[in-house]
Formats: C-alpha cells, sequence, structure tokens
C-alpha cells in the first residue's frame, strides 16, 4: 500500500511539474508574440510611416540579418553600410535600435526585482522601491552632467552607486537582523534623500539642453536611443542573466527562511549580498542607458510569480520574457498615446504601476511576504 501511495505521489508531482512548465511556455509564446506585434507597431509609426506589411520585410530582411559586417557595424560601432535603402536606415538605425534597448531594460528590471524579492523574502521590494535605483541615478546623473568623459564606464558607476544605497538601506533596516516592513521602510528613506539631492543638482546646471536632457532621464526615456546604447547594455545584461540563473538553487534556499537556509549549511549574509551584486548589476545596465523607469521591478516578478510560482528559475524566465514585452510595448503607448508628443516610458509604467501596487495591498492579508 505505501508503495502504491508513494507512485501516486511521484506521479502527482510529476504532473504538476509538467503543468507549471506548460504554463511557462504559454508564458513565453505569449510574451514574444506580443512583443512581435509592437515591435512592428513600432518600426511602422513616425515621420517616416510604413505598412505592417513593409515592416515586416525591412526588420526580417536576410541581406541584414545574415550579414556579419553589418553586426559588426551595430555592435562594433562601425560604419552604417553605404548599400541601405531610407527605408532600411530609419527601421534599423533609429527605430529597432530603440526596441532593443527596451528589450534590455525590461529584462534587467524584472529579473532583478525578482531577486530583489526572493533575498528579502518580500514581494513589496524592488530596485525602485528599495533606493537601488536612485543610488545608481545619482551617480549616473552626476557623470551625465560633470564628468561626461567616464560615460564608457556607466554602468560600473551606476552599479556603485545602486550598491552603496542598498548597503545604506540594509544596515539603517538592521537591527538583530531584518524584517520585510523595515527594509521597505529603509529603502523609502534612503530613496527620498537621494532623490532630494538629485532635484539638487539641477539648481547648479546653467545649460538648459543638458537640464532638458537630465529630466527626461530621470523620468526614465527611451527617446533618443540607438545602437550606442544597446553596445553599453548589452555585455552587462548577458553577465546579469547569465549569473541570476547560475544561483537559483541558492535563490529557492532563501526562500526557505534564514533558520532553514543556516541549517542546510548556506552562510546567509554572505549569500544575500553576492546576489544583491547580481540584481545591482542588473539595475545599473538598465538605468545607465533609460533613466529611472519605475515599477516594472515590481509588478512583472509579482504576475508571473501568480502564474508559474516561486520556484526561481520559472520565475526568472517568465521575467526574462515578460518584462521586455511589458516595457516595449508601454514605449509605444507613450510613443504614439500623444502622437506626435512622446511621453517619457516611466510615466506610462508608473500609471500602469502605481494602481497595481494598490491591487497588491488589497488584495494580500500578509502584505510584504513573498
Amino acid at each position: 500500500m505505501a508503495k502504491v501511495l508513494d507512485e501516486l505521489a511521484e506521479r502527482s508531482a510529476v504532473g504538476r511539474d509538467w503543468y507549471v512548465t506548460s504554463k511557462l511556455a504559454a508564458l513565453a509564446l505569449c510574451s514574444l508574440g506580443i512583443l512581435l506585434l509592437v515591435t512592428l507597431l513600432q518600426v511602422s509609426f513616425g515621420a517616416y510611416p510604413l505598412t505592417l506589411g513593409e515592416a515586416w520585410a525591412t526588420v526580417f530582411d536576410p541581406a541584414i540579418l545574415l550579414n556579419g559586417d553589418v553586426w559588426h557595424a551595430f555592435l562594433l560601432s562601425g560604419d552604417t553600410p553605404e548599400w541601405f535603402t531610407r527605408r532600411q536606415l530609419v527601421v534599423w538605425n533609429i527605430r529597432l535600435p530603440r526596441i532593443l534597448v527596451g528589450v534590455l531594460v525590461g529584462a534587467n528590471l524584472a529579473v532583478s526585482g525578482a531577486i530583489f524579492q526572493i533575498i528579502t523574502r518580500n514581494e513589496l521590494a524592488s530596485p525602485y522601491i528599495l533606493g537601488v535605483s536612485d543610488g545608481a541615478g545619482l551617480v549616473v546623473l552626476l557623470t551625465l552632467t560633470a564628468f561626461s568623459g567616464l560615460l564608457p564606464l556607466l554602468p560600473v558607476l551606476a552599479a556603485a552607486g545602486g550598491g552603496a544605497a542598498f548597503l545604506l538601506v540594509y544596515v539603517i533596516a538592521w537591527k538583530n537582523g531584518t524584517s520585510p516592513v523595515r527594509l521597505v521602510l529603509a529603502g523609502v528613506v534612503v530613496g527620498t534623500v537621494f532623490g532630494s539631492v538629485q532635484r539638487a543638482l539641477f539648481f547648479f546646471i546653467d545649460n538648459l539642453g543638458v537640464v532638458m536632457s537630465a529630466q527626461t532621464w530621470l523620468s526614465g526615456s527611451l527617446l533618443g536611443t540607438d545602437w550606442a546604447q544597446v553596445r553599453i547594455a548589452l555585455p552587462f545584461t548577458v553577465l546579469a542573466m547569465l549569473l541570476a540563473f547560475a544561483v537559483t538553487r541558492e535563490l529557492d534556499v532563501l526562500l526557505l527562511g534564514e533558520e532553514t537556509a543556516e541549517s542546510l549549511g548556506m552562510p546567509v549574509e554572505k549569500v544575500r549580498f553576492a546576489v544583491a551584486g547580481i540584481a545591482i548589476l542588473s539595475t545599473a545596465a538598465a538605468i545607465a542607458v533609460a533613466g529611472l523607469v519605475g515599477f516594472v521591478g515590481l509588478i512583472v516578478p509579482h504576475m508571473v510569480r501568480n502564474i508559474v510560482g516561486s520556484d526561481s528559475r520559472r520565475l526568472l524566465a517568465g521575467c526574462l520574457f515578460l518584462g521586455p514585452t511589458l516595457l516595449v510595448g508601454a514605449d509605444v503607448g507613450a510613443r504614439l498615446a500623444l502622437s506626435p508628443i512622446q511621453l517619457p516610458v516611466g510615466i506610462i509604467t508608473g500609471l500602469v504601476g502605481g494602481p497595481y501596487f494598490l491591487y497588491l495591498m488589497r488584495k494580500k492579508e500578509k502584505l510584504g511576504e513573498v
């Protein structure tokens, strides 16, 4: 009898695993389908309009997709091929880079948000709420306005600022350990202080053009992004994603709680800080090219968790698909909602993320626990 029950339990576990995997696959396919649709919309509309058919033919032109010299030019700062037509120049030099930056930023913010929520065991944690975005943003703003010669090091500098902010949040929240509520409150305090310093910097900038550029950046925007931003964000994004998926086992153990993790032999604090470093690097790569885009790191992990559960590998994989779709979709809305005026994408994510945050507060009985 016991053997039969064990076999039934094993079959049930396998069935649940297959069911959750199929839900993840459905999420990935739906996200890719929506991303393809919004990509075609983004490519089609503008001062140089295209039909959806023309957009499809230009984006998937094999003469470009399969040409190594073209990709060498795009990714290694080479010259654009002389044989490009006007349509190809508009699509591949202006519109597609903006979409690719949106994909990288969305993936980075969603994955970093999921990691922060796991290591703090707090579903309200995100790079924005924990002060990491404001810490990284302050360093980026200083670089843009006063140390422009350091622009090639922007993601590294942003990571340093985000790391300093997270360390400060952790020190403030520490009192014989931390709690979800203290971490969130400390993050709000640190973010507010750093945000105030950012606004104070504007009083010391004389160049109106720099002021407008910095203000757009603080709002979170993909306007004006090109292959230079892709080259900045891509290597750090790839590194952060590889590291994130390499520590999914540690993330699963952290979800069990500190006492259980320590009983299994894990040095909890060391692992937590190491994994936080991955999330900070991911956040910095996004902030360096798109500015302070809020709420993506909060709402995407929660949406994915509702679909595939709390398993870290599936959660990160789902964020990797849904994050880019949400951000690129929001950017299409920001670009077309009041055309020809283009809103910063951070405004759209804020309009969506704010009500969703309130929804979380109303729905959860134990607010703040993963």
